[in-house]
C-alpha cells in the first residue's frame, strides 16, 4: 500500500498488535475501523518484539514501531517514540493518543498545532511497593498534562472518569464516554468443553490486577466433581510478567482447573461457546471488553463492581456484580448466573449485541473527531 503524503488520524499507545490487551484492542479495532471507512491511519508505537518491523500496513492501517532501549516493569525506555509520535502528529490533521502511557507529557509538547483527543482507559496499576507506587505517580503526571492540553477526552464511561486519581484533571477538559468496541463472538464449537458440568471461564492478560486468586478460590469451593474452571489467555509475553506461577499454586492438584494459554481467532469463539458463565474478577478494570464479548455469545458475566467494568452488567442486566477480592460473593453469584434459564439468557445476549455491538463505537468516534477538526478550523 503506498505510503499517504498526510494522514487522517495518527494514533499513539505503547503496545500495539500483535500484542493483545484490552487497550490495544480497542485502539486497533478502531484504528482498522476507520481505515475500512476511508480514513488513512497511522499508528505509532513501540517495536516491543523486536522481530516486529519498524513498518508495516496491517487491515488499512500504517504502523510506525519505535525502538526500545530497556524494558522496566510493564514500561520500557523508547526516547524516539515521542519524537516518531511529533513527526507523524505533523503529517496529519489529528492526533490521539491513548493513556495511560509514560511518553505523554512528551508527545503533547512535541505535537505543535495538531488538534489532539486522548482516550484515557484506566488508571495506571501496578503491585504495591515503593518504586512501583513512584512509577504509577510518574505516569499520573504525564498523563494529566497531556490531558490538560487535550481538545477531548473519551473513556469508557463517566463513571470510570470520576473514579479517576485525575479525575480534578479530567473534569477541566471536554469528556464523551464511548465504550471500547467488542466483537461478535457467537457461533464456535464447544470444543472445549470436558463433560456436562458446569463450566466457568475467564479471559485475559494473567496478571495479578485481574484477580485470578479469587476466582480459583471461589471455584474450588464448589463441590461438584464434574465443575471446570477454563483460564484462557497470555502468560508468556506480559508486558510486566505474569502471577502464573502463583495461580498455579492457588489451583494445586485440582485437576478440575486448566489454563488454556493464549487463544486467537476461531478458538476465542469456540471458547465463549464451551462455558456456562463468564466470570471477571479483576481488582483493577477499565471496561472489560471481554465480559461483553461473553454476554454477545450468550453468557452472563459476574463482574467485580469497579467503575466501568460494572458498566455492561448495569446496562444489560445480564450478570451480576460482586465487590473485589471476594471469593464467597464470587461464587454464589456464579451459581446463581449457571442456573439462568434459556430464555433469560437470549433477552440478556439481545441486550448486550444492542448496546455494544455493531459499529457504534466507530459511529462515536467520527463523530468526536469531526467536532475536534470543526473546532480547531474555526
Amino acid at each position: 500500500m503506498r505510503m499517504p503524503d498526510r494522514f487522517d488520524v495518527t494514533v499513539m499507545l505503547d503496545y500495539y498488535a500483535p500484542y493483545i490487551s484490552g487497550l490495544t484492542e480497542a485502539a486497533r479495532l478502531t484504528a482498522e475501523g476507520l481505515a475500512g471507512r476511508g480514513w488513512k491511519v497511522a499508528v505509532v508505537c513501540a517495536r516491543h518484539d523486536r522481530s516486529l518491523p519498524s513498518h508495516e500496513v496491517i487491515n488499512g492501517v500504517h504502523v510506525f514501531r519505535a525502538p526500545v532501549m530497556a524494558h522496566i516493569s510493564r514500561g520500557f525506555i523508547a526516547p524516539h517514540l515521542p519524537l516518531l509520535a511529533s513527526r507523524l502528529a505533523a503529517r496529519s490533521d489529528l492526533l490521539h493518543v491513548h493513556l495511560p502511557n509514560p511518553e505523554a507529557a512528551f508527545v503533547a509538547a512535541l505535537r505543535r498545532k495538531t488538534p489532539m483527543v486522548v482516550t484515557y482507559h484506566i488508571d495506571t496499576f501496578l503491585p504495591d511497593s515503593p518504586i512501583n507506587r513512584f512509577g504509577m505517580r510518574a505516569v499520573d503526571t504525564s498523563c494529566a498534562v497531556a490531558i490538560r492540553q487535550a481538545d477531548l477526552v473519551i473513556t469508557n464511561t463517566e463513571d470510570q472518569a470520576r473514579d479517576s486519581r485525575i479525575w480534578p484533571v479530567i473534569k477541566r477538559r471536554p469528556l464523551r464516554p464511548i465504550p471500547s468496541p467488542c466483537v461478535d463472538r457467537s457461533g464456535g464449537d464447544p470444543n472445549l468443553r470436558d463433560g456436562d458440568g458446569l463450566h466457568i471461564g475467564f479471559m485475559g492478560r494473567i496478571t495479578v490486577d485481574k484477580g485470578i486468586e479469587y476466582l480459583i478460590r471461589a471455584f474450588r469451593g464448589i463441590d461438584d466433581p464434574d465443575a471446570r474452571l477454563l483460564i484462557a489467555g497470555d502468560y508468556t509475553t506480559v508486558a510486566g510478567g505474569s502471577n502464573i506461577e502463583q495461580l498455579r499454586a492457588e489451583a494445586g492438584t485440582d485437576s478440575r482447573i486448566r489454563f488454556t494459554g493464549l487463544l486467537r481467532g476461531d478458538r476465542v469463539r469456540d471458547f465463549y461457546a464451551s462455558i456456562d458463565v463468564f466470570a471477571l474478577p479483576s481488582i483493577s478494570e477499565s471496561f472489560g471488553i471481554v465480559q461483553v464479548e461473553a454476554m454477545m455469545a450468550g453468557k452472563p458475566s459476574v463482574t467485580t463492581n469497579l467503575p466501568g467494568a460494572n458498566h455492561p452488567v448495569q446496562a444489560t442486566g445480564f450478570g451480576r456484580l460482586v465487590e473485589p477480592r471476594d471469593p464467597d460473593g464470587l461464587r454464589e453469584a456464579l451459581l446463581e448466573m449457571a442456573a439462568l434459564p434459556p430464555e433469560d439468557r437470549q433477552v440478556g445476549q439481545e441486550a448486550a449485541i444492542k448496546l455494544f455491538g455493531g459499529e457504534t463505537f466507530l459511529d462515536a468516534h467520527e463523530e468526536a473527531y469531526r467536532a475536534v477538526l470543526n473546532g480547531a478550523r474555526s
